[in-house]
Parts: structure tokens; C-alpha cells; sequence
């Protein structure tokens, strides 16, 4: 019985936890410092600890004696928590998305021999796999695109939106600058720049904006033309941008009436609570990833499509599924010895191997998630 210790409990670690947890190969423990996160596990027979995972100390005792570590951290632990991981010597699955570079660890984990898989969720995740497969079955490619976005099913005023992950990682989509590649050069953007409009089967029209989202594809995959946009309903982009423009997410700290404070740390503490998912709320989670080029001299291509909706049975939340379920089948995948590359891999090394697709895409439709896949001619 493989040892799984999953750090972060939260939208997405709970989901996880659950499914490890229901698959008699593994024996699970979750640590997290948020005892709420933990109470609803712990009462499902999931063996649960509360821990300060950003003390070194504290997260090395958790991961000591486990098979396979999967990351679930905050963005801004991600990097330091999957450095630690790999100097503790232990293979990981990690889904914290985080602004340094991954392949800065590649050195030190192929040192201590460790297998570690990074971004492995839906966008990034399934969204590198899924370009890396249909390149990997191209003579050459010249165009990919990838939409996706993660939206409440039912629309409400002002905001139209919630958090499907970690608010703060939400904000870091609408201030990072977003890099595309644009007739073989990496090009730099701010995000929410260049709108387009695209209709979804059973949701509609919705709006599209440059984020960066590409994240390894930039430097692995030879293609000229590459780019991630995510979606929303339209007028989001206008909501943001007035409260980027206007300063809201400022990190510089301003006077109010005698006390220093950062605007993004004000700007957080009022919109967190209406984007959090209250329970039962259901989300969707679409995504189309468009990859063209030629096959023995003729025009190819492949797309492929996602519609996933709130699971009532289960109640766990779709952008919780659709990122959840594709980390904890490449922890199975690992358990079962499909994919063995020492060294940092980033999800589209993944998408290179036919047997490791068809096993995650089958796991997957187990589960609910189905990937429709369209050939282009």
C-alpha cells in the first residue's frame, strides 16, 4: 500500500484527499493549518493533522514517510514547499501555481533521483498534456490556443464570478503580465488585453483575455504561434480592469486615517467573501484547446473540449474535479510505474507518452470528466 501525504486542504486538496482516500491502493494523510478545511475530512475517515506547512521543520515531519507527496499549497508556498519536497527525496505531483520557473528544481531533483510533475491540473495540466498529444501526432504545428475559465453555473450581480481556487491565485491571473508566442517570438502582454468574444455549447457567449497561462508550453513545444486566454462572462474584463487601473491591487502600502495599509490586502478582504462558493453552488468548467499545423503535407489538426459541471452526489465542485482528478491519476500513475523520468516534468512530458494520456483520459471519464476530441482537416 502506497503512502500518500497531501499537503493543502482546501477547494481542490479535499476533493483529492477523498478520492485517494476511496482507492484501497493508498493509504492518505492531509495536513493543512486551516482546522475547518480538515474538520469535514476528519469526519469521513480521512486521517487528517493540523500543521503550519511553510515551517520547514513542521512540513518535513509530514512528508517523511510517504510514497508520493501531492502539492496543494497557496501559489506563493508552491515553490519553496516542492523545493523542500525534492530535497527530502520524495516524488510529487504538484498543482501550486506558482510565478518562479519549475525548471530551476529539474538540477536537484534528478540530483536526489526524484520524479516530480508540476502544474499537473486542468490549465495548466490537462491543457500541456493535451497540446503535447496532438503535436507529438503532427509532422508540424503552427498554431495552438487554449481557452478555459472556471465560472458559477448561475450568473449573479456585480461580479458574475467565483473563486473555483485559491482567491488569491485569481488575482494573480488579472496582474501578472501574460506571455504568448507570436510569429516565433515570446511576446508580453498585460493581462485582460485583447478581448474576443467566443460561443460555448450550453453556456454561450463569453469573453476571452490574454493570462499567462502558457507557463512551460513557451520553451518545450516548437510551435510559432502559442497562446492561453481565459474565459468569463462577458463584462468581467471591464470590472477588473477599473479596479486595476484605479489602484485596487496596489501592493505598495497608502495612509488611511493614520494606519498603513496595501490596497490589495483591503481589495481581498472585501471581494473574497463574495466570490467565495457557498455549498451546494455549482460551478462549470470549460475548456477548448485548438492545436493546428500539417501531416504528410496536408493540413491537421486536433481540438478538444471540456464541459464539466458541480457533481451533486459527491458535492465537489468541477474546477475542484477537473484539476483534483487529473493530479491524483498521475499520483496512480506514478504508483503504477507508467511514468518513471527523474527530473522536473512539467504535464506536456506527460502528454508525450500515448500510454500515460489514455490512462489520466480514462481515469477521467471514469469520474465523470469527459474530453471530447475533434479532428481537423
Amino acid at each position: 500500500m502506497k503512502k500518500i501525504s497531501i499537503l493543502g486542504a482546501g477547494l481542490v486538496g479535499g476533493p483529492m484527499a477523498m478520492d485517494l482516500h476511496n482507492d484501497k491502493q493508498f493509504e492518505v494523510a492531509v495536513y493543512d493549518l486551516n482546522r475547518e478545511s480538515l474538520k469535514g475530512l476528519k469526519a469521513k475517515g480521512v486521517s487528517c493533522y493540523e500543521a503550519d506547512l511553510a515551517d520547514t521543520a513542521t512540513l518535513l515531519k509530514c512528508i517523511q514517510g510517504a510514497d508520493i507527496v501531492l502539492s496543494a499549497v497557496p501559489g506563493f508556498m508552491g515553490f519553496s514547499t516542492l523545493r523542500q519536497v525534492i530535497e527530502a527525496k520524495k516524488d510529487v505531483i504538484d498543482i501550486a501555481f506558482f510565478p518562479e520557473n519549475l525548471f530551476d528544481l529539474d538540477e536537484l531533483a534528478k540530483k536526489h533521483g526524484v520524479t516530480a510533475i508540476s502544474d499537473i491540473g486542468v490549465a495548466p495540466g490537462m491543457s500541456n498534456i493535451l497540446s503535447a498529444h496532438a503535436d507529438s501526432m503532427l509532422d508540424k504545428t503552427d498554431n495552438i490556443r487554449i481557452y478555459v475559465g472556471g465560472l458559477p453555473k448561475t450568473r449573479s450581480w456585480p461580479w458574475e464570478y467565483k473563486a473555483v481556487f485559491s482567491p488569491i491565485d485569481v488575482i494573480e491571473e488579472y496582474t501578472r503580465p501574460a506571455r504568448f508566442v507570436e510569429n516565433g517570438k515570446l511576446i508580453t502582454k498585460p493581462a485582460l488585453t485583447d478581448p474576443e468574444l467566443l460561443d460555448f455549447e450550453k453556456v454561450g457567449t463569453l469573453e476571452a483575455f490574454n493570462s499567462d497561462g502558457l507557463r512551460s508550453l513557451i520553451h518545450t513545444i516548437d510551435c510559432p504561434n502559442m497562446i492561453e486566454k481565459t474565459l468569463r462572462y462577458p463584462g468581467h474584463i471591464e470590472k477588473i480592469r477599473v479596479l486595476k487601473d484605479s489602484g485596487f491591487f496596489g501592493e505598495d502600502e497608502v495612509m488611511i486615517n493614520g494606519h498603513k495599509i496595501r490596497p490589495i490586502d483591503f481589495t481581498t478582504r472585501i471581494l473574497f467573501p463574495k466570490w467565495k462558493l457557498q455549498e451546494g453552488e455549482q460551478d462549470i468548467t470549460i475548456m477548448k484547446v485548438i492545436v493546428e499545423g500539417s501531416k504528410d503535407g496536408k493540413k491537421a489538426g486536433f481540438e478538444y473540449e471540456l464541459y464539466d459541471e458541480y457533481e451533486p452526489v459527491s458535492q465537489v465542485h468541477s474546477m475542484a474535479r477537473t484539476t483534483g482528478y487529473t493530479a491524483t491519476m498521475a499520483v496512480r500513475m506514478l504508483a503504477e510505474g507508467l511514468y518513471q523520468r527523474k527530473g522536473i516534468s512539467a504535464p506536456e512530458f506527460v502528454g508525450k507518452d500515448r500510454k500515460c494520456v489514455d490512462f489520466i483520459l480514462q481515469g477521467l471519464k471514469e469520474r465523470g470528466i469527459k474530453y471530447r476530441e475533434k479532428i481537423l482537416s
